[in-house]
């Protein structure tokens, strides 16, 4: 099994991408390991030496930071701390979200600046290389201090509590130690606070998000193309001329690539059109779609400074000479980003919608609701009112959690990012986006069968042949949401480009 060396090289989202999709096992780099001891060393001869309080390491947590913690009482401190804040609630969020949560945060742990021994990171490891991925509950943290409780979850399996799945089944840690014949870890000072201070959880979702958002980008042009195919919608809105007037990176690109799948189209160049100007949904696809590609690409650049970060606290400088408490664990990059994002792709999800309702509208020489024989047949009439709901439902979603802060700890944390809340709404969002997606595309195979024999261009007539096998052109009504289903797996869970 090939490995992947974890180290102080910079990880873009496509890093992250190729350590899951091969299923990398990880090691740590030689220069990992040297930062991470140098690191704990220091801290232990500070402890020894330092007459000044540091915080989280020989004080209480939060609003009792200066209640000063005896050096013998260092270890229960840590192991009391992961105990008490182990509070998530809610519904599991999923292994696979968990090992990415514990691969960022080994990545941030890597650099030496959190004082954690190198045998925790190693368990970590141990951890992720083997699936055993501890139990994390989808709520509980503010985004400030860092996650916290999700965090714990992870941090008390360490010590020998709580739960994890493994060859998938949930049993307690301490059944899966046994079995691996591994003794539960003593953390030394700090240990605990730099496992569970961090935006691991924040950051693990904005990557999944990010990844699925890629791909959403990349399958919302050509389902768009089809639909204006279908309705017989013209070309013109996407001569290049009238885009370098307006030259938005994400519009540019849009139009280049609807221009030229339209212009090698049978349907653009056999078929008469009957309207001088199209609706929005169809005439407006570059400035709609291209604003949310840019959106996710600066996205992507946050995401991707988080990645390649330290977000704990206090942080260790050995070279410096300094334990510094700082504010790195503050979500709220994070949470603007997740927050912005959600609108970006929810937006897809509208535009979609409005494409699907034009197609069944009976327009165009379309049949009303795509079938041949409606009233007897519904045809696509429910799958429309399917989108509506879940584009009503990116609506609410989509009200900033960002905006809103609850002091907690006795005001010592009195302003929070509530980015875990942005994070989880905005993987909500991305599910409902694909599933309009889907139903968009399902339609739109269904509306190009009225246009036949013209074709759309070469490539998009491939793949929609391709998506026809899977998803067959329906002469009369059948159970559609089986094959709602098999376009979302068609164009979202396939590896077919």
């Amino acid at each position: 099994m090939k490995k992947y060396v974890v180290g102080l090289d910079h990880w873009s989202i496509n890093t992250i991408e190729e350590i899951i999709n091969k299923n990398y096992k990880i090691e740590l780099s030689d220069e990992a390991k040297s930062k991470i001891n140098e690191c704990r060393n220091y801290l232990d001869k500070a402890i020894e030496t330092s007459e000044s309080p540091l915080y989280g390491i020989n004080t209480g947590f939060g609003s009792l930071c200066n209640t000063k913690i005896s050096n013998s009482d260092l270890e229960k401190l840590q192991e009391n701390l992961v105990m008490s804040h182990a509070c998530g609630v809610g519904e599991e969020i999923s292994p696979e979200l968990v090992k990415l949560m514990i691969l960022l945060k080994i990545k941030a742990l890597c650099y030496g600046k959190s004082a954690v021994s190198i045998e925790t990171v190693e368990r970590l490891i141990f951890y992720y290389n083997n699936d055993i991925l501890p139990v994390v509950y989808k709520q509980g943290s503010l985004g400030a201090s860092g996650d916290l409780a999700p965090l714990a979850h992870i941090t008390l399996t360490l010590i020998g509590k709580g739960e994890v799945y493994y060859e998938g089944r949930k049993l307690p840690t301490s059944e899966v130690l046994k079995v691996k014949n591994l003794q539960s870890l003593k953390l030394k000072s700090k240990e605990g606070l730099a496992l569970m201070n961090g935006t691991q959880f924040m950051l693990a979702h904005a990557v999944y998000a990010v990844i699925r958002a890629k791909k959403i980008v990349e399958e919302c042009d050509k389902i768009a193309t089809l639909s204006l195919e279908a309705y017989l919608g013209r070309i013109e809105p996407f001569f290049e001329v009238l885009h370098t007037i307006r030259p938005h990176k994400g519009q540019l690109e849009t139009a280049k690539k609807l221009y030229g799948y339209l212009s090698n189209s049978e349907l653009q160049k056999n078929v008469k059109r009957i309207s001088v100007q199209d609706p929005y949904s169809f005439r407006c696809i570059p400035q709609v779609h291209g604003a949310s590609k840019d959106c996710l690409n600066y996205v992507i650049s946050v995401v991707e400074t988080e990645i390649n970060s330290v977000t704990d606290n206090p942080t260790v400088f050995p070279e410096e000479n300094l334990v510094l408490s700082g504010g790195n664990f503050h979500g709220q990059p994070l949470a603007l980003a997740m927050d912005f994002l959600a609108i970006g792709i929810s937006e897809l999800a509208s535009i979609s919608e409005r494409r699907l309702y034009r197609l069944i509208s009976g327009e165009r020489g379309l049949p009303p609701f795509l079938v041949a024989n409606p009233g007897l047949n519904s045809g696509f009439m429910i799958p429309q009112y399917t989108a509506a709901s879940l584009v009503s439902q990116n609506k609410q979603l989509c009200t900033p959690a960002s905006v809103d802060t609850i002091s907690s700890s006795n005001e010592q944390e009195d302003h929070v990012s509530m980015g875990a809340n942005a994070a989880t709404k905005l993987l909500n969002v991305v599910s409902n986006t694909e599933r309009v997606l889907a139903i968009e595309m399902f339609a739109a195979s269904q509306a190009l069968s009225f246009r036949e024999p013209q074709k759309p261009c070469k490539e998009l007539s491939e793949y929609l042949n391709d998506f026809r096998k899977e998803i067959p052109i329906i002469s009369d009504d059948t159970v559609m949401y089986l094959l709602i289903n098999k376009s979302h797996k068609f164009l979202f869970e396939n590896n077919k480009n």
